[in-house]
């Protein structure tokens, strides 16, 4: 895990100089591709998720390890070949499991997150799960384990085939000549995210194409279709937290809601948005029918809130950054209060982007355990041989956050509110 944090310390980094890049080139080219409110949440989805691998909060029904060790036919010595291999056999394992993510009820739960955003660009490659906690798809695994792709091989490849999936989530890269019949593309993804009926459920590949057009899934872009983003039933939300548990939790409802035994059972395994029909009459949900008038969610967000949001993301950025190049120095213990402690700032400030009054609970709990971090380490996890006062900092931090919230979410918006109805 030591190593992952590494790993991650110099790939962050990265990320955020290539969203910037993109955001320049796209105001270069008068193509709007990012929202605020939209890119915070989805910088703050990829970090819940990071602090979902950092805390190994994963359950793991048979390792690949032990498979290697107990179904390979054949043993493998590392070399090139062997790497070439095993990166073919994670594309392949990853079309399944996308595949399956997006056919099977209870599996989009795992996926929906990624999908969420009404935009698409760079920040959004980075919406990832962390309602996936069940290793679910070992079986996909079995191909490399019978040959014999050492373990150590596939933890290195895996990362590196991971982090290859970033560069097409982009509108401003158009076709890329014979590159498309080869891998993904960012006009392939286009494809892949949008709602409209012509490209639902199409271009489940990772790396390389040719999976969706040897299984019949490929769909091209066309031109006169422009794609639209996001999902069928909008989140409606800028909260990670709500969207990575949102569809299961309407799962859960409906099995309770429904008078047959058969469909509270079968509803988590049928396709997805299957709804029993009892229940599809009684509390229907709206979805969108044409993607071409959906309207995208906004929230009341006055210029001083976006720069508060942004601040947010920053500072938990930042600490995020430092607990990775501490990461060594750190009890296990240290590793989930802290990041109980980023969960909760992510939960506090994303809700205040809704405008819900949680944003104030979630504040109340962050300081609390903020403040019992502090008294119980004697300080920020070492943080002050770094920057001598920087737990004094982050004290002051938690206290402007929680006054800032109170402001934003009951003075700023009362006067908007006012403002609107003189305007009436």
């Amino acid at each position: 895990m030591e190593t992952y944090a590494t790993a991650l310390s110099y790939a962050i980094p990265g990320f955020i100089v290539l969203i910037l890049a993109e955001y320049l080139v796209s105001r270069w080219k008068k193509i709007p591709v990012n929202e605020a409110m939209d890119t915070i949440s989805s910088l703050s989805s990829g970090i819940t998720d990071t602090l979902r691998s950092l805390t190994g909060l994963a359950i793991i029904i048979i390792s690949y390890d032990w498979m290697v060790d107990h179904i390979a036919l054949i043993e493998i010595k590392s070399s090139v070949l062997v790497y070439i291999l095993t990166f073919i056999g994670l594309d392949f394992a990853g079309y399944w499991s996308h595949r399956f993510n997006h056919t099977i009820n209870l599996f989009w739960n795992r996926h929906i997150i990624h999908h969420s955003s009404e935009e698409f660009n760079l920040a959004c490659a980075l919406r990832q799960s962390v309602s996936g906690i069940v290793a679910i798809y070992f079986f996909l695994y079995i191909p490399l384990a019978l040959i014999g792709i050492p373990a150590h091989v596939v933890a290195l490849v895996a990362p590196i085939h991971l982090f290859a999936q970033f560069w097409y989530h982009t509108r401003l890269v158009n076709k890329m000549g014979i590159l498309e019949h080869i891998i993904v593309t960012p006009s392939h993804h286009r494809v892949h995210h949008a709602i409209n009926d012509e490209y639902l459920d199409r271009n489940y590949s990772q790396i390389f194409i040719f999976w969706d057009k040897f299984f019949g899934t490929f769909q091209e872009e066309i031109p006169e279709k422009p794609p639209v983003y996001g999902v069928k039933k909008p989140v409606n939300t800028w909260n990670p937290f709500l969207i990575n548990f949102m569809h299961a939790w309407g799962i859960l409802k409906d099995a309770w809601r429904t008078k047959s035994w058969w469909d509270k059972i079968r509803i988590w395994y049928m396709p997805t948005g299957w709804r029993p029909s009892d229940v599809k009459e009684k509390y229907p949900i709206q979805i969108i029918t044409d993607p071409y008038t959906r309207e995208k969610y906004k929230t009341e967000s006055s210029l001083s809130l976006k720069l508060w949001s942004w601040f947010q993301l920053f500072t938990t950025l930042s600490l995020m950054y430092y607990m990775l190049i501490s990461f060594g120095d750190l009890e296990f213990i240290e590793i989930i209060q802290y990041s109980i402690f980023l969960a909760l700032s992510i939960f506090a400030y994303t809700s205040l982007m809704d405008r819900h009054h949680m944003s104030i609970y979630a504040e109340v709990i962050k300081i609390g355990f903020g403040l019992f971090i502090i008294i119980r380490e004697g300080g920020w996890f070492g943080i002050d041989s770094l920057l001598d006062g920087a737990t004094y900092i982050i004290i002051a931090y938690l206290i402007i956050s929680i006054l800032s919230a109170i402001y934003f979410q009951f003075f700023e918006r009362d006067h908007i509110s006012s403002s609107a109805q003189e305007m009436i």
